[in-house]
């Protein structure tokens, strides 16, 4: 073998060992490296540990807020189509619906009140808050009146024979059915306006002012709220939400103005200035519940409905509202 042979044979080794050795390195090299990015990423996983701990990442504010949403919506609808449902049918359908909304929230507050440290006499004020109702289909207003005298009649002997009531339980007991059930007593006397579906539909749009206010509420200032209306109260209400469900409201009555057999009677403007009261006085409500539930330190009054709390959550403003939507219209020559 010539020398120039034997120096090209020492390179072509020398070659081949080398690509030899590298092939042996490449899959180590390649290990040490994916341990690097194990490594890396572990370390960044433990730095947001805590923050994972209190959902607070991103990815985790996304999925809480659209459970939170689908939830909210879900349940909102189950009982927005049963209270049009009842409405629609009959007039006695809306009676025994509103009878059994305002045993709930007579029982939901009588909770809180519990909590509080008040006992008030829950069987003489939840009779009361389902007679309501009942009482004002047959015998109109003077049915109210004359419930009202047998809720005092019946509390007053209840706290004569009762040495451990006091006047904080007697107070409690009574003011439960009236604020719970002879307001919601409005939504009757809005459907018997007319037994057919001219008097659902008034009942049905002054309720529906409420809810769509709800609605433009949350999502404006879900959005753009920077403002907030009593944040010791209400901590998520702002004033930008306040406008927003403003204009719920005025859509609401301006469209029934439109749609309502009797929209003739109801002019544009009126409708407008009821959208703006029923608005307000609506939002009163919901800060009159808030401030009850605050009193005593919890943030639901129940939690019959999934993503609201309870029924009297759902219910706060629509109590406030429909009695004065109630009394524009009736005031007002309207009905």
């Amino acid at each position: 073998m010539s020398e120039g042979e034997e120096r090209q044979e020492a390179s072509t080794g020398m070659h081949s060992g080398g690509d030899r050795t590298h092939a042996h390195r490449n899959p180590v090299s390649m290990a040490k490296g994916l341990d690097r990015q194990i490594d890396r990423l572990e370390v960044r996983r433990a730095a947001k540990a805590e923050d994972r701990a209190q959902g607070i990442l991103r990815g985790q504010r996304m999925r809480a807020g659209t459970e939170k949403l689908l939830t909210r919506t879900t349940s909102g609808a189950i009982y927005a189509i049963l209270v049009v449902a009842c409405i629609f049918v009959h007039p006695f359908a809306t009676v025994l619906l509103v009878s059994a909304m305002a045993w709930l929230c007579c029982s939901e507050l009588y909770r809180i009140c519990r909590m509080a440290g008040r006992m008030p006499m829950e069987l003489v004020g939840l009779t009361a808050a389902v007679a309501f109702p009942v009482a004002s289909y047959i015998w109109g207003l003077p049915g109210i009146v004359l419930l009202v005298l047998l809720l005092l009649i019946a509390t007053a002997c209840w706290y004569v024979f009762t040495p451990r009531a006091s006047l904080a339980d007697v107070s409690a007991t009574v003011f439960g059915p009236i604020y719970t059930s002879v307001a919601f007593c409005a939504v009757v006397f809005l459907r018997m306006t007319d037994p057919g579906i001219d008097g659902a539909l008034l009942a049905f749009g002054s309720m529906a002012s409420v809810w769509v206010n709800d609605a433009f509420a949350y999502f404006v200032g879900s959005r753009f709220g920077a403002h907030k209306m009593a944040p010791r109260i209400s901590p998520h209400k702002s004033w930008e939400g306040f406008a927003g469900g403003m204009c719920g409201s005025i859509l609401v009555f301006v469209l029934l103005s439109r749609l309502w057999a009797g929209g003739d009677s109801l002019p544009v403007l009126y409708a407008i200035f009821m959208g703006l009261v029923v608005g307000t006085v609506g939002d009163i409500g919901d800060l009159f519940e808030s401030r009850i539930k605050r009193g005593v330190g919890v943030k639901d009054s129940g939690n019959i409905m999934p993503g609201h709390g309870g029924l009297l959550d759902r219910s706060d403003s629509l109590l406030f509202g429909c009695t004065t939507a109630y009394i524009l219209l009736l005031f007002g020559g309207i009905i």
